[in-house]
């Protein structure tokens, strides 16, 4: 990989969270440096300006940072050029092929791997800092639900903090690699993404709803109760979008319906299915159904006790 093809933290090795005073220190840093004047060279210096002139303005980090699609470059450590598996097409639930012969198989409740590992002496022989901080990596949880609008923020937070705490304590620890990020700008348009879990090589975009206790049918695009046709978060266009993206990853949408009093097996969820297809890509579950169905699928995917921390980070720069 190229240097021009780097992202703008790296450009002036920073960690993609560094602060305005941590860019700024950088960017005299890396200015010195690449100064014609001094040496340098006027290509080098331009992509410095570009790197500090966009990431010390909040409004165009924040654009560049919801793009998800800089990158995060090959001088960080990682010396995979390439995806790490054949990534199933998203929804499928298709077995992925791990292309590292006569490796051992590791299992979700292994204790966790950095991919790239944390080698302080090799970053800085390289002249780079990691993508985030060690002790930032090692958190299970980013981010937390944020007030977003003027109506039905209240139930919003409440039905996403369930979803928080439902993850926290029934999935994550018994996969400790995996790291739960809310709060992300969706990269399909400008709708939010509640929350996405990320282990290995495996990626669970979550989208939640608060509805009475009872049977629900699903038939692959509402659920019917009484009938009423409740039509759930629309997922699918977000997974095909992380898809293409991510493309090293398995990608699924998961809409989780929470019922009043917290009783994880409320509501029922039956499944009704008309037709297959597009909505194979979205599970409709209670909460019981989520916990049961993420470890099944997080825990089977290649390599489920390692911390992807290239994805983690861009993840990272796309929270609101």
């Amino acid at each position: 990989m190229t240097e021009s093809s780097n992202s703008h933290y790296q450009v002036l090795r920073v960690a993609v969270t560094a602060t305005e005073k941590e860019i700024k220190v950088a960017y005299r840093r890396a200015a010195r440096q690449a100064h014609p004047d001094h040496g340098g060279d006027a290509a080098a210096f331009r992509r410095v300006t570009a790197a500090y002139e966009t990431l010390i303005d909040p409004k165009r980090r924040s654009a560049y940072d919801r793009s998800y699609a800089a990158g995060t470059g090959g001088s960080a450590g990682n010396g995979d050029a390439g995806p790490h598996f054949d990534a199933p097409a998203a929804g499928s639930h298709a077995s992925a092929t791990v292309h590292r012969p006569n490796t051992p198989r590791n299992t979700a409740g292994d204790p966790p791997v950095y991919d790239p590992p944390y080698d302080l002496a090799a970053f800085e022989a390289a002249g780079v800092v990691p993508l985030i901080p060690l002790s930032q990596a090692s958190q299970q949880v980013h981010g937390m639900p944020r007030k977003r609008g003027i109506f039905g923020a209240e139930a919003r937070i409440q039905r996403e903090m369930r979803t928080v705490q439902l993850v926290s304590r029934q999935i994550l620890p018994a996969i400790p690699a995996a790291r739960l990020i809310n709060g992300l700008q969706s990269p399909a348009d400008n709708s939010h993404i509640d929350h996405v879990l990320l282990s290995g090589y495996r990626l669970a975009i979550i989208g939640s709803m608060l509805l009475p206790k009872g049977a629900y049918a699903w038939d692959g695009s509402t659920l019917n109760h009484g009938g009423r046709s409740i039509p759930p978060p629309q997922l699918a266009h977000v997974v095909r979008a992380m898809q293409d993206i991510f493309p090293e990853l398995n990608v699924t949408g998961w809409t989780v319906v929470h019922s009043p009093d917290g009783n994880l097996h409320e509501p029922v969820i039956d499944r009704h299915r008309r037709s297959a297809g597009a909505h194979e890509t979205v599970q409709v579950v209670n909460a019981a159904g989520l916990v049961r169905g993420l470890k099944q699928f997080l825990s089977s995917g290649p390599a489920p006790n390692t911390v992807n921390v290239s994805v983690l980070a861009r993840l990272l720069r796309g929270m609101h």
